[in-house]
């Protein structure tokens, strides 16, 4: 290697590391300011004129809130389960649109409502708005769960919507159907209770979010495009608000999510000369490998997710007979690109720290982080999520986050630049190794809290623009 090739390289690494420094300072920052920051903020948020203040209130009385409850569950108890891209469960899928046309008949009778089936299984309603000169948002949200088998160790049936004491146990409660359910059961109460919304909007429920969304929101994003829509914002699952899981945040935040990361998978592979298990080489095959792949892993847990692209070994494959050295093994990496690397910087940190001719490295698929939205106090979406949160939470601190996962929304980036991931759902600690783990469940209010979360922020995005900031907020 030339004398520039290896400065090129260094600089790289350095850039690399210099990023990763930054941003856990700024999280350090964040964890040890962002109460009195954030205060100081929704002082100035809360006191702010706003434009429109006579919302609807949502009082859910007993019968409402069975009847709520009740369809949740039944939502839950249809597998709707994509196995892979080309294995996905379509018969419930089809269970699940005549359930959702029977639970909520004022959103499809309504003359307000225009819905179409996309890519078959998928979902996409306009709501129509009184000012069409008001820019449009979208509620993004997904039907589909990942696979669940009670002999995973689940405390109740996967798919039975069991009650205890308080929670809901079911795949999907969390992932994604509380926002489903919640998104259209809000819109049915606002539509029986006769409201016409100023600002018109779309939802958009993917049927395949969990392989990727390439059929889903895909095509919902082509409709969207060839009736020359561009939206205000999009808001789809994300984040969450989470309590005594960052240590050093005293009290529950609620993190807006305005980027997510990027993903890669790469796949490792040594080649060697077979062998006899009783005249082992100095090296084999499973040894060279194991050893690339420990040298990728990273040590610390806590709050890693959040500052750096973190390395996941999601299969390793390798032998044939137990008393053969194989000639192949082969593993499969799984890295979530963080916001302040790109995916090909990634790449070249594989190869600088495997750094090892025998193991070949070979992208199998990926992509880079997405753009990071705006989330100052001129952001209409980002305000108005905030808003909402602060009108239900008052005690909870706002702030923006990055969305460790990949979501539906990311196939949206050409319709807006402001794209948000947050639910309201609380997360104490043990309940985020739910998310894709077993026992995922909701609690009961914590769901009737989805309902009227939505329902509070159709409302609030019925304003021709933000009110200016208040005097009282601190500036830095």
């Amino acid at each position: 290697m030339t004398d520039s090739g290896s400065k090129l390289k260094i600089w790289k690494f350095l850039k690399i590391i210099l990023s990763s420094l930054l941003i856990t300072v700024l999280l350090l920052f964040t964890v040890a300011s962002i109460r009195t920051l954030s205060l100081d903020v929704n002082v100035g948020l809360q006191l702010a004129h706003w434009e429109k203040t006579n919302n609807i209130s949502l009082v859910i009385d007993h019968h409402q809130r069975e009847e709520l409850l009740a369809n949740f569950k039944e939502a839950i108890r249809i597998p709707t389960v994509s196995f892979s891209e080309t294995e996905i469960n379509t018969t419930a899928l089809l269970e699940f649109d005549r359930f959702l046309r029977k639970a909520f008949p004022t959103v499809f009778s309504s003359s307000l409502v225009h819905h179409e089936l996309v890519g078959n299984y998928s979902h996409l309603f306009r709501v129509q708005g009184s000012q069409p000169d008001l820019v449009p948002y979208l509620l993004l949200a997904h039907i589909d769960v990942v696979p669940a088998t009670e002999s995973d160790g689940w405390e109740a049936p996967p798919f039975s919507a069991k009650e205890m004491d308080g929670f809901i146990y079911g795949r999907g409660t969390i992932d994604d159907k509380g926002s489903v359910m919640g998104i259209l059961q809000a819109l049915e109460y606002l539509l029986i209770k006769g409201y016409a919304p100023r600002r018109g909007f779309y939802i958009g429920l993917g049927h395949d979010e969990e392989v990727s969304g390439l059929n889903g929101a895909k095509n919902i994003v082509r409709i969207l495009k060839q009736n020359g829509v561009q939206l205000a914002f999009v808001l789809d699952e994300g984040l969450a608000v989470i309590d005594g899981i960052i240590s050093g945040l005293d009290g529950p935040a609620a993190l807006i999510g305005v980027s997510e990361k990027g993903s890669a998978t790469v796949k490792l592979t040594v080649s060697m000369l077979p062998g006899h298990a009783s005249m082992p080489p100095r090296e084999t095959s499973i040894g060279i490998l194991a050893a690339a792949v420990k040298r990728l892993l990273e040590r610390q847990e806590n709050t890693n997710a959040f500052v750096r692209t973190t390395t996941a070994v999601t299969m390793f494959n390798a032998g044939v007979k137990v008393n053969v050295i194989p000639s192949l093994a082969e593993a499969h990496v799984n890295l979530r690109i963080h916001s302040a690397q790109s995916l090909q910087e990634v790449l070249d940190l594989i190869h600088a720290t495997v750094a090892d001719q025998r193991v070949k490295i070979e992208l199998v698929e990926g992509f880079d982080p997405l753009p990071v939205s705006s989330a100052d106090e001129k952001s209409f979406g980002y305000q108005i999520i905030k808003k909402t949160v602060l009108d239900m939470f008052p005690t909870v601190t706002v702030a923006p986050g990055i969305c460790v996962g990949n979501t539906d929304s990311r196939h949206f980036k050409d319709l807006t630049s402001n794209i948000y991931r947050f639910a309201p759902a609380w997360f104490k600690p043990g309940d985020p190794q739910r998310f894709h783990g077993i026992n995922e469940r909701i609690s009961k209010k914590n769901y009737e809290e989805f309902v009227v979360f939505f329902f509070n922020l159709i409302q609030n995005c019925d304003i021709q623009k933000l009110p200016e900031p208040h005097s009282s907020v601190h500036e830095l």
